[in-house]
């Protein structure tokens, strides 16, 4: 299954996500984690949401 990670309405804490790294961004390296805190306030961000994980790092959900 995979999720739109643009829409605020599609993530939740404990979802496990794909996400990009501010450090990966140019590469697209993708890192694998489950959500803690949403960051993005918006319901709709192009780049997708902003969360940071239960290890504490910081990026924006893949779809």
């Amino acid at each position: 299954m995979t999720i739109d990670g643009r829409h605020r309405k599609n993530i939740y804490p404990g979802l496990e996500v794909e996400v990009i790294l501010k450090k990966d961004q140019r590469s697209g390296v993708r890192t694998a984690g489950v959500v803690k805190d949403l960051l993005t306030n918006s319901s709709y961000h192009p780049h997708g949401i902003k969360v940071r994980l239960e290890d504490g790092q910081v990026g924006r959900v893949c779809s």
